[in-house]
């Protein structure tokens, strides 16, 4: 039995920051930002727009496609959640309408969140193989204004159906797995940005990488020249680049070269979003199959890595014909119809975004007609409305 990706949706806010006006902003050399971090844009989120928001209208992408009466089980995974209790997925599933049948929880677990998601989905249609899964990646990457980080935030959601026979990618049975109790990036409950080791979580990620890819290799007895394409979580593109160039290390030049093309293809939606934490990974997957060409059967090998740390490498096969099933024009709209801030817009927006709402002060989004928004709080019970 075939389990896999049968859709994907991308949702990103409606505001970006330029990063050559970012650099200037900040009195840097703007090829610091485009080559060295490998950033061009940056989206934006303002206060309406959350992990449980972002989640909706992502997989309002594709909701009318499915028959919602198959879904079993909803998992949302997020860094950016909005309560210490109850999940983010509570709030997608009411305004998706899906039965109250359903299973429904969070995950966390860093930039691992979606990958501990599609895992559990994987695994519960192999013994629910008459239902259907959606999983979920929410998340707003915050630093902060002017700090060393800021340049690799980014806010966005990737939701996908998990099913069998699916018809964008079938995934492969094992894996290889590696944990570790560091402190390379974490956020305390009483911060609303990030605390990260910039440095040290580079060498971490691409330490897993090796270790990971090489287990898997040889779990598997495939060779790196088995592979289609190699594909990375990428807080910035720039650091998947690095793993990609030690995947590549004393390979013959066909395969180097085709692994080296198809990273480049899997990075441009990452080069104008930025960070999305648990979605990133996937939205690599997005960016792959929209701008790259795919062999029929190619086999793409995926590198789920969050900090903290947790990293997996896995893969799958493309399914034949999945190019009638993403929606390439729908996301080059939806890049293009964001609005470029100027840097006091952004950061007044970021600033305001970063405070708790006040209670009883409806929220209004400036989103197109469709979207989901948050609309503020209600005796403290957060409220959420479609524009």
């Amino acid at each position: 039995m075939q389990v896999g990706i049968d859709q994907i949706g991308l949702y990103t806010p409606n505001k970006y920051v330029d990063m050559v006006d970012l650099a200037h902003a900040r009195n840097e050399d703007p090829n610091k930002y485009l080559i060295g971090i490998g950033q061009t844009q940056m989206s934006v989120a303002d206060s309406t727009q959350d992990s449980v928001s972002m989640g909706i209208n992502s997989t309002r992408r594709y909701i009318d496609q499915i028959d919602k009466d198959k879904v079993g089980l909803l998992v949302l995974g997020t860094e950016s959640s909005v309560d210490q209790s109850k999940s983010a997925s509570l709030f997608v599933k009411t305004a998706l309408q899906l039965k109250p049948e359903v299973r429904t929880f969070e995950v966390k677990e860093a930039c691992f969140g979606l990958t501990a998601a599609l895992m559990i989905a994987r695994d519960y249609v192999r013994v629910h193989p008459e239902h259907t899964v959606i999983v979920i990646g929410s998340d707003i990457a915050r630093y902060g204004v002017n700090t060393p980080g800021e340049v690799t935030q980014g806010a966005g959601s990737i939701s996908m159906l998990i099913k069998t026979d699916p018809r964008i990618l079938s995934l492969n049975d094992g894996h290889s797995a590696y944990s570790a109790n560091i402190n390379d990036f974490w956020r305390p409950n009483n911060s609303k940005t990030a605390l990260v080791d910039g440095k040290y979580s580079t060498q971490v990620y691409l330490d897993f990488f090796t270790k990971t890819f090489n287990d898997y290799k040889k779990l598997k007895g495939w060779s790196t020249q088995d592979f289609g394409s190699l594909i990375y979580h990428l807080p910035f593109t720039k650091m998947g680049l690095k793993a990609n160039r030690l995947s590549v290390e004393g390979q013959d030049e066909t395969t180097s070269k085709r692994l080296e093309k198809s990273f480049a293809a899997s990075k441009q939606l990452s080069k104008r979003i930025g960070n999305i934490y648990t979605a990133a990974l996937y939205m690599s997957l997005l960016s792959l199959i929209e701008n790259a060409q795919l062999e029929p059967n190619s086999l793409i090998g995926l590198f789920s890595y969050g900090s903290g740390a947790m990293a997996e490498f896995f893969s799958g096969n493309l399914v034949d014909g999945y190019e009638e099933v993403i929606d390439k024009s729908g996301d080059v709209r939806m890049l293009d119809r964001r609005k470029k801030l100027t840097i006091k817009e952004y950061e007044n927006i970021f600033n305001k975004a970063l405070m708790d709402p006040e209670d009883g002060v409806e929220l209004v989004s400036d989103e197109e007609n469709g979207n989901w928004y948050f609309a503020g709080t209600k005796n403290h019970v957060r409220q959420y409305k479609q524009k």
